[in-house]
């Protein structure tokens, strides 16, 4: 088996923060991971499978788990499924944005709105990544997993991995398991073939971000360069030299909250109607069965995107502050990334998150989620 000496998770995670495992194993390809995999699950251990660590906040204490890092890296195109499409098949292990390099470089478009984001492209699904409205769920088409409960491999159409915002059934939200156990081997994306030039931008959202007119025109690598200095000016693309980075990225979920709800919060507080929310019952009864009774019109009530750095900042907890004394800070560039001043360790940021929740809940009545994954520490 491919085991290394063990390390610490600081060393492997974005936060800089976690203790060492008693087990670490590093693979490099698909069958490799295939049996490491097989052989941990046999032999009853705690375990964990670590990608780029840009998603995890892991505890001070030592583990007591083996720790699998995912490392296989490849892209192959497998096929074209219709005129204009692209279909690209990445090994789990491949740094996400190298991949997004290559499809612009490749005049595939799809995710270059997605450049700069941390972690691997297995890992990507799972949290259902997204920025400039643009998401996984909008590209990807299946993935080939290990079923972790019967050790088959098997290929799931992206439509079986319940694609949400920030989330899936893959995915351990805070205070929750997965609903599915399972590791993802290899993602397959449907990406259109729009060339080098500059084409038409699609996506509203995108085209806000850069600042567009509807009719513009602009090449994927310009929309990609926008998109990393954009990111980089929050701090969310990794630099050794900036302490900003230091982080998982938006610690904190913008909450997705009911009509109802969100008319409690002041007017001022950014919202985005979510897609898809309003329904009404079917009115057309066939004549068969009609009994001379009509239902009542139902209606879904509608549900909306609500900033949570917005609400962070107005309870007073601004862009840089951090306790006395303490190494965990929020960023000085965007107020939802918590961040690792240099040397924090992991209960320095939780007590810092402990913080922030209290706060928001206080003020606003409104409990924010944690968006990377907990091991070892809660807050």
């Amino acid at each position: 088996m491919p085991d290394v000496t063990p390390r610490p998770l600081a060393e492997l995670t974005t936060l800089r923060v976690g203790g060492t495992p008693r087990r670490l194993v590093e693979v490099t390809s698909r069958d490799e991971a295939i049996d490491v995999l097989r052989e941990v699950w046999g032999s009853g251990d705690d375990w964990l499978v670590l990608g780029g660590g840009s998603n995890l906040f892991v505890g001070d204490d030592d583990l007591d788990m083996t720790v699998v890092r995912l490392r296989n890296e490849g892209i192959t195109v497998v096929g074209s499924p219709e005129p204009g499409v692209v279909r690209v098949r990445v090994e789990a292990g491949h740094e996400w944005d190298v991949f997004v390099g290559w499809t612009v470089s490749a005049g595939l478009a799809g995710v270059e709105g997605l450049s700069g984001i941390p972690g691997t492209v297995g890992a990507a699904p799972v949290q259902n990544i997204g920025a400039y409205g643009q998401e996984v769920v909008q590209t990807l088409h299946e993935v080939e997993l290990i079923d972790a409960n019967t050790w088959d491999v098997v290929t799931a159409p992206a439509a079986r991995l319940g694609l949400g915002f920030r989330t899936s059934v893959l995915k351990s939200h805070y205070g929750s398991v997965a609903d599915y156990h399972a590791v993802i081997l290899s993602a397959t994306f449907d990406l259109r073939a729009v060339g080098t030039e500059p084409v038409a931008v699609a996506g509203e959202q995108l085209r806000q971000a850069l600042r567009l007119d509807d009719d513009a025109r602009i090449s994927l690598a310009d929309i990609r360069a926008t998109v990393l200095e954009t990111r980089a000016s929050k701090g969310m693309v990794l630099n050794d030299a900036d302490p900003d980075t230091y982080s998982a990225g938006s610690f904190f979920q913008n909450a997705i909250l009911p009509e109802s709800f969100v008319r409690t919060l002041p007017e001022e507080c950014p919202r985005w109607l979510m897609p898809g929310v309003a329904e009404v019952a079917d009115r057309v009864i066939p004549l068969g069965q009609y009994d001379g009774y009509v239902r009542p019109v139902v209606h879904a009530e509608r549900t909306f995107k609500v900033s949570a750095a917005w609400l962070i900042e107005h309870v007073g907890i601004r862009k840089g502050f951090r306790f006395p004394g303490s190494n965990a800070g929020l960023s000085t560039k965007h107020a939802l990334a918590l961040t690792n001043r240099g040397t924090a360790r992991a209960e320095e940021l939780a007590e810092l998150a402990r913080f922030i929740r209290g706060r928001v809940h206080s003020e606003y009545g409104l409990l924010l989620e944690p968006e990377p994954i907990l091991v070892g520490v809660d807050i």
